[in-house]
């Protein structure tokens, strides 16, 4: 799977933000230096995320981003959609067109991997990983895959 570091900066700015947010807004330069991820970075992939309506701003002395509503209610998959990021495990990016502009034997078991794990961070909202901060909390999410991917 490739998940570029778009993908991952965005989750981990969003927990960052779940877990030192609450009643204050959070500014960039605190996620930034706390998770050590460029600031400009950061400002773009939050434009992708306001515009998604995953955070909204404050702007002025004290202002920063707050999450737009509960951290329970907001998906990894979410995250990952709004910042343009695919968890797409095919070589041809979905296409098809992956063995001499063919698709290959195995285009449709990648692609039905790529959506068992899009279907997977679907289920885990950032108030999980609060749960866990950090810990393995996500147990049951993985008992339930690994039996989907048996039954096939």
């Amino acid at each position: 799977m490739k998940l570029t570091t778009r993908g991952r900066y965005a989750v981990t700015a969003m927990l960052d933000l779940a877990i030192n947010g609450g009643s204050r807004p959070v500014s960039l330069a605190d996620i930034s230096g706390r998770q050590e991820i460029s600031l400009s970075y950061l400002e773009q992939l939050f434009a992708k995320l306001r515009r998604e309506q995953l955070v909204t701003s404050a702007r002025g002395p004290g202002g920063g981003y707050r999450l737009a509503r509960n951290g329970a209610d907001i998906f990894v998959a979410q995250i990952i959609d709004a910042v343009d990021e695919s968890v797409d495990v095919t070589n041809c990016q979905g296409k098809g067109n992956c063995h001499q502009g063919e698709t290959c034997l195995t285009h449709h078991l990648w692609e039905d991997l790529s959506g068992q794990i899009h279907d997977f961070l679907s289920q885990i909202s950032l108030g999980d990983l609060m749960e866990g901060r950090g810990r393995r909390p996500l147990q049951k999410y993985t008992e339930g895959v690994l039996q989907t991917l048996s039954v096939r």
